[in-house]
């Protein structure tokens, strides 16, 4: 048998919260993502065409909320610049400083959402990178 050929959809990465409201004024009021999908328990935010983070009341979905959370999301972003300025003026826990990786070509800075998932912000600093 062969694997289907359609083009994919969407993609959904999904994160656990104990507390979902909290996790959604994040997402709304500080990242700027429209929601996409309410599935009530679970609310779908489109990061860009395609690409999409669940948020999931972790009562009611198929994991549960860990204390540990070795998840990345990473935002590429055309000027990391501005999204460094306005992240120091929010304050955002856990704030790093702007870095530069030359071998990635990109640069950027990471900071937690409410519950303790890591968020990178990030530029390309050459094409292909």
């Amino acid at each position: 048998m062969n694997r289907p050929d359609a083009p994919n959809e969407l993609a959904i990465t999904f994160f656990y919260y104990r507390d979902l409201p909290a996790a959604m004024q994040f997402y709304e009021d500080v990242l700027g993502l429209p929601l996409a999908i309410d599935q009530g328990w679970c609310k779908i935010y489109q990061i860009c065409p395609g690409a999409h983070v669940g948020l999931v009341d972790e009562a009611k979905g198929m994991n549960k909320w860990a204390p540990v959370k070795p998840v990345q999301l990473c935002i590429r972003v055309p000027d990391v610049d501005d999204w460094y300025a306005y992240a120091q003026a929010k304050a955002l826990d856990t704030l790093s400083d702007l870095f530069a990786n030359d071998a990635l070509g990109i640069r950027a800075f990471v900071f937690n959402d409410p519950e303790g998932y890591q968020i990178e912000i990030q530029t390309a600093t050459r094409p292909g990178a």
